[in-house]
C-alpha cells in the first residue's frame, strides 16, 4: 500500500514506524514544521499540500492509495477540503473539527471520494465503547445508579473534552432512557436527573484515560480504559487505511465500518 502522511509529530512518526513494520510504502510526508528531509521511510518531504500534489511521479499525493491525516483541529478541515477536491482517500485521526462534519460529508459524497474518521482509532477504545454501551443498557432500569465520567490527557492536547469522550457519552446516552443530555462544563449547581456529567483534566504526559462510573448508595461500578501510549491509535489508523484501500469505496465511514469486517456482530 502506498501511503502519504500529513503531520509528522509524535503520531506521524508512530504511523511511519507501524507502516514500515507492515511493509507499506510511505511516498510523501507533509508538515510545515518538519526540520529534516531525510526520513527513515525515505519519503519525499513537503511543507505544504500544494507542493506535495505537484511532486515527482511516485512521490506525490496523487500516487497515494490513502492519506493518513493527524494534525491539529485548525488545519484539519482545510486539509480535508484540499484532499476531497483532489479525490484522494483519507483517514483522519485529528479531532476537534466535527462541527464541520456535515459540510465535509456532503463534499466527500459530491466528489465521490472516500474518508474514514474516528474520534479514536484504538481497537481497545472501540471495544471499550461497546462494553460501556452494554453496561449503560444494563444499568438504565436501576435509577439508584447515577452515571458520570472523566477523561484525562496530556497538557498538549488541543481540544477539551476529547473527541473520544464525546463519542463515549453519545453512545451511552443512546442506550439510556433516563439520561438525556451531556454536560461537559463545570457544574455550579446540583446536576439534573437527566444530565450526564463528563469532566476533563489536562496534566503532564498522560496519553489518555477515559472512565465511566455507575454509582449508587450501596456501591460503585467503574469502567476504565487507559492508554499506555499512542501505539494503539497508530495501529488502528493503519488498519483503517488498509481497509479503505482494499477496494474502491466511496462515502464517509467510521472505524465502526472497519470493525464490522472483524466483529460480524458489531453495530
Amino acid at each position: 500500500m502506498k501511503i502519504a502522511l500529513i503531520g509528522y509529530g509524535k503520531m506521524g512518526r508512530l504511523l511511519e514506524e507501524r507502516l514500515l513494520e507492515k511493509n507499506h510504502e510511505i511516498i510523501a510526508v507533509v508538515d510545515p514544521f518538519i526540520k529534516t528531509t531525510s526520513l527513515p521511510s525515505g519519503a519525499s518531504v513537503y511543507t505544504s499540500l500544494s507542493d506535495a500534489i505537484k511532486g515527482p511521479k511516485g512521490k506525490n499525493l496523487k500516487d497515494a492509495e490513502a492519506i493518513l491525516e493527524f494534525t491539529i483541529p485548525d488545519k484539519a478541515v482545510e486539509n480535508l477540503q484540499f484532499l476531497i477536491k483532489e479525490k484522494i482517500p483519507v483517514v483522519i485521526g485529528t479531532t476537534g473539527w466535527y462541527t464541520k462534519l456535515p459540510e465535509i460529508t456532503q463534499a466527500v459524497n459530491a466528489a465521490r471520494t472516500s474518508m474514514v474518521w474516528s474520534s479514536n482509532f484504538s481497537l481497545g477504545i472501540n471495544l471499550f465503547y461497546r462494553i460501556a454501551e452494554y453496561a449503560a443498557k444494563l444499568a438504565d432500569p436501576f435509577k439508584e445508579y447515577d452515571v458520570a465520567g472523566c477523561e484525562t490527557h496530556h497538557h498538549h492536547k488541543a481540544d477539551s473534552p476529547s473527541g473520544t469522550a464525546k463519542t463515549l457519552v453519545q453512545r451511552v446516552l443512546a442506550q439510556m432512557t433516563r439520561k438525556k443530555k451531556a454536560v461537559y462544563t463545570m457544574l455550579e449547581k446540583k446536576p439534573e436527573p437527566d444530565e450526564l456529567h463528563y469532566s476533563s483534566l489536562r496534566v503532564g504526559s498522560v496519553p489518555g484515560t477515559h472512565s465511566l462510573i455507575f454509582d449508587s448508595p450501596a456501591d460503585t461500578i467503574e469502567i476504565v480504559h487507559t492508554a499506555r501510549s499512542r501505539e494503539g491509535l497508530a495501529a488502528g489508523a493503519v488498519l483503517a487505511a488498509e481497509w479503505l484501500s482494499a477496494k474502491k469505496r466511496t462515502g464517509v465511514f467510521t472505524v465502526d465500518d472497519v470493525l464490522k469486517d472483524i466483529l460480524p456482530s458489531s453495530r
